[in-house]
């Protein structure tokens, strides 16, 4: 279910690309009647505190889009309490190239799209929302408790966003990929797997060695006895 996530974003535009390639009687009967409020759920949380990424997508004044990929540790981003009705996100941004450019087009247009994904289980959150921009020495309090272990650089803002609508895309396109750390627990029953068959091969390896050695190395042996 889009939580007010098409609501938002159906402009009359919209609507007339939607009558021309005959999606529109479709897409009226999923959103019909529904009443949503817009706040994340348990699932949804969930899965934005296993994330360690996400793109944002600002626009500036002169209408041009930018998409900004933001990584970290698993759980930079977080949910915050609600305020006045709203889920509330939140991070800790950190100095980069120092362009600015996500930064200066929140001054003028705080609207904004993030994009959560999980390639490995081809899962994708949408969100929409607003954003603000408070100054690290206005908010330190704050920003120290959204700190993450292990999360190199200097913090220099706290970028909230006020969650207006998300939904869960279809999965259909989205091609699995695997960060080192999926990987290292997904392989991780195998190298137990391997270590334990490594082990027994080299008892066996000792035990048939004890069993194949040279005769007059035994008979030296029985004789000594």
């Amino acid at each position: 279910m889009p939580h007010r996530y098409l609501q938002e974003l159906t402009t009359p535009s919209v609507i007339a690309a939607q009558q021309r390639y005959g999606s529109r009687p479709a897409i009226g009967r999923m959103v019909v009647g529904w009443d949503t409020d817009a706040m994340l759920g348990t699932d949804e949380a969930a899965f934005i505190a296993e994330r360690d990424s996400f793109h944002l997508a600002t626009v500036g004044e002169n209408g041009w889009p930018y998409l900004q990929h933001r990584g970290g540790p698993r759980g930079f981003l977080h949910v915050l309490d609600p305020v006045d009705g709203h889920s509330v996100l939140a991070w800790a941004d950190l100095r980069g190239n120092r362009q600015y450019l996500s930064v200066g087009n929140l001054g003028t247009s705080p609207q904004v799209s993030l994009l959560l994904m999980d390639y490995a289980h081809q899962r994708r959150l949408k969100i929409i929302g607003t954003a603000q921009v408070t100054d690290v020495r206005e908010a330190e309090g704050l920003v120290e408790g959204l700190g993450v272990p292990g999360q190199p650089g200097r913090v220099e803002r706290l970028i909230t966003v006020d969650v207006h609508g998300y939904d869960w895309n279809c999965p259909q396109h989205i091609t699995p990929r695997f960060s080192e750390a999926e990987l290292s627990d997904a392989l991780a029953p195998m190298r137990d797997e391997l270590a334990r068959l490594r082990a027994d091969n080299r008892v066996l390896r000792e035990q048939l060695h004890g069993r194949t050695r040279p005769a007059q190395s035994r008979d030296r042996d029985n004789h000594e006895h």
